[in-house]
């Protein structure tokens, strides 16, 4: 099977191991639809809201929680999958699923730093928790640029800069 995934004539994959990557992709995406969207359509949309939230507030609700165990369940199936997909020959592949996983990491972060801040900012001064969650939804938005532009470096995206941090340096 190896043979047939990597061609030994050349260090691009083939088509087979492309199939394999985009079919795993797809079932992670639709167990992660499957598994939020049923529990939705059961309770219907309107009842997973009964007051109206402030957008900063991504911890509040059902619909926010099924959201953010969708990103969990996307994240931990496309992360691997991510990673496993050869850099070379693909083009734009890599940068759009970078950007895919810099958009559910950095929305994965900001909902649950709410989840954080809603249960220890309290504590502290409930007058906190409003500059707490702009504090979060700041936070969210830097690592959502600072990931997207990392993906579309041309340098090996996010693959390419975690490499580097673990690869010697060249001498000149």
């Amino acid at each position: 099977l190896e043979q047939e995934i990597y061609r030994s004539s050349s260090s691009r994959p083939s088509s087979l191991w492309c199939i394999i990557c985009f079919q795993s992709l797809n079932t992670i995406l639709e167990t992660m639809l499957r598994s939020s969207a049923a529990p939705l359509a059961r309770r219907g949309i309107r009842q997973l809201s009964n007051k109206s939230h402030s957008p900063l507030e991504g911890d509040s609700g059902a619909l926010a929680t099924h959201v953010y165990h969708g990103m969990t369940t996307f994240l931990v199936g496309a992360t691997p999958l991510y990673f496993l997909i050869p850099t070379t020959g693909f083009g734009v592949v890599d940068p759009v699923f970078g950007t895919a996983l810099a958009v559910a990491i950095a929305g994965h972060s900001w909902v649950g730093l709410n989840y954080v801040a809603t249960d220890y900012v309290p504590k502290i001064s409930k007058s906190l928790l409003g500059p707490a969650r702009i504090l979060n939804a700041a936070i969210g938005v830097v690592t959502l640029v600072g990931m997207t532009a990392i993906a579309w470096n041309g340098k090996g995206g996010i693959k390419g800069s975690l490499g580097a941090l673990w690869s010697p340096k060249k001498k000149e």
